[in-house]
């Protein structure tokens, strides 16, 4: 059952239209995706129409018994959040930038702002709360692209680096009220109070990392909740505090989403009795410009020989540092953040030593830099896939030489294997185990 004040305020607000809105949440939410163009093509379902590669699937499958889900070929997320896409498209276009996803876990923004963004941009994915900073940094390391940056820092952290970010995108915690037909046990946690908490914490975190901004940068403010506190009364309080300007980004009239609802301001609303997805509110603020020195990077990374390099495809545009793969361009950012932020990984981690021994890790077998030809490489069945992703034995066949071994999936790179002859170890993370 819904709270009796939350209808009472959701009727305010809503009008005539509360009707449908109420009757929507008790039917089945959208299934849907967005794949990873680097590796896979377009699939033949339903389009999202405000995100190129996102789409509605007609049944929820398990995933969880899919190999190319493990293997970053498409991420599940929720249709409305991709609409993100329009807000940095328009915002980017084809510069290259630096970008800070703040409240990134579980990683369903990052790997989308990943995809959009140039391969000489960075992108930095932030996530507060260690236990899930590890479960962000394990879907960024699927999705395989090397720009990017995992963090578990918090915001203040990101405030003391003064002008870094072109973009920050802040998909703040928030009372969750767009989940309510995706997670009924979220209609039990609801109350005006913790509204109230969550509209003051999102405005503190935004003051937090503001100075993190370049002037003349864009913040994307979104939430997954439909009161106006959390939404239009912030937007507006935090750009009258920070003198920012709220920018219009150009909607289509058949993806009916709802403007504003208070004050008159630019701001994006999703509600699932009109768009089909859940409950989404976006907005964007610009800093506004002055003259200011951009930071002058030193780095510490040389452009050195690594006996590494020949694991990756054009191991030219990289430098090494211990066992991970700095992208070139990137380097003395990547060397800058490292040293002020709590970093999880970094571009693209190789392995690890053990004695003179390198064994070769999960996220370069995911990586879209993994030169495939330094390896033998395996093709496994279904059932197969399913052993390996358990972290089970698996016998290969007669004549595959002894050594790591590079196992995937419809030709979908898995992870890898140590042939030692009358066995094969799988060197699956544990962490990240099928555990079904």
């Amino acid at each position: 059952m819904l709270n009796k004040d939350f209808i009472k305020r959701t009727k305010e607000l809503l009008g005539d239209e509360y009707e449908a809105f109420e009757e929507s949440l008790e039917t089945s939410p959208p299934v849907s995706i967005r794949i990873n163009p680097r590796k896979t093509g377009k699939r033949s379902e339903q389009p999202v129409k405000w995100c190129e590669t996102g789409y509605y699937l007609p049944e929820r499958p398990s995933f969880t018994f899919d190999p190319l889900f493990h293997a970053g070929t498409y991420y599940v997320q929720e249709a409305a959040s991709m609409f993100l896409e329009q807000a940095f498209l328009y915002l980017v276009e084809n510069k290259n930038v630096t970008c800070l996803d703040l409240c990134a876990a579980p990683g369903g923004k990052s790997t989308h702002l990943i995809s959009l963004l140039s391969a000489d941009s960075l992108l930095v994915s932030n996530e507060v709360i260690r236990s899930r900073s590890l479960i962000l940094a394990e879907n960024m390391a699927k999705w395989g692209y090397p720009n990017s940056l995992v963090t578990n820092s918090d915001p203040k952290d990101f405030g003391k680096l003064k002008n870094v970010f072109d973009v920050v995108v802040a998909d703040l915690p928030c009372s969750g009220e767009g989940l309510f037909r995706k997670d009924p046990t979220s209609r039990d946690e609801w109350s005006v109070a913790n509204v109230e908490l969550c509209a003051a914490r999102q405005r503190r975190i935004v003051h937090d990392v503001w100075d993190a901004l370049k002037p003349g940068g864009y913040l994307v403010y979104s939430t997954c909740t439909f009161n106006t506190e959390e939404n239009e009364d912030n937007v507006l309080k935090l750009s009258q505090e920070l003198d920012a300007e709220i920018i219009t980004i150009p909607v289509k009239p058949e993806w009916n989403i709802t403007g504003s609802l208070k004050h008159d301001i630019p701001v994006y609303r999703f509600f699932p009795h009109k768009t089909w997805g859940e409950g989404f509110f976006m907005a964007v603020f610009r800093k506004k410009p002055d003259d200011f020195k951009e930071i002058g990077y030193k780095s510490k990374l040389s452009k050195t020989a690594s006996p590494l390099q020949d694991y990756l495809l054009n191991p030219e545009k990289f430098v090494f540092q211990n066992t991970s793969a700095i992208p070139e361009k990137q380097r003395e950012i990547f060397g800058y953040l490292s040293d002020n932020l709590n970093v999880i990984n970094q571009g693209i981690q190789l392995g690890e030593w053990k004695g003179r021994d390198f064994i070769p890790s999960a996220a370069l077998a995911l990586s879209t830099e993994l030169n495939r030809e330094k390896f033998p490489n395996v093709e496994l069945s279904y059932n197969e896939a399913i052993q390996y992703l358990r972290k089970e034995t698996l016998n290969l066949s007669a004549g595959i030489l002894k050594g790591f071994i590079l196992v995937h999936y419809q030709n979908v790179p898995l992870g890898f294997m140590k042939n030692i002859g009358n066995r094969a170890n799988n060197l699956y993370p544990k962490e990240w185990r099928i555990r079904k």
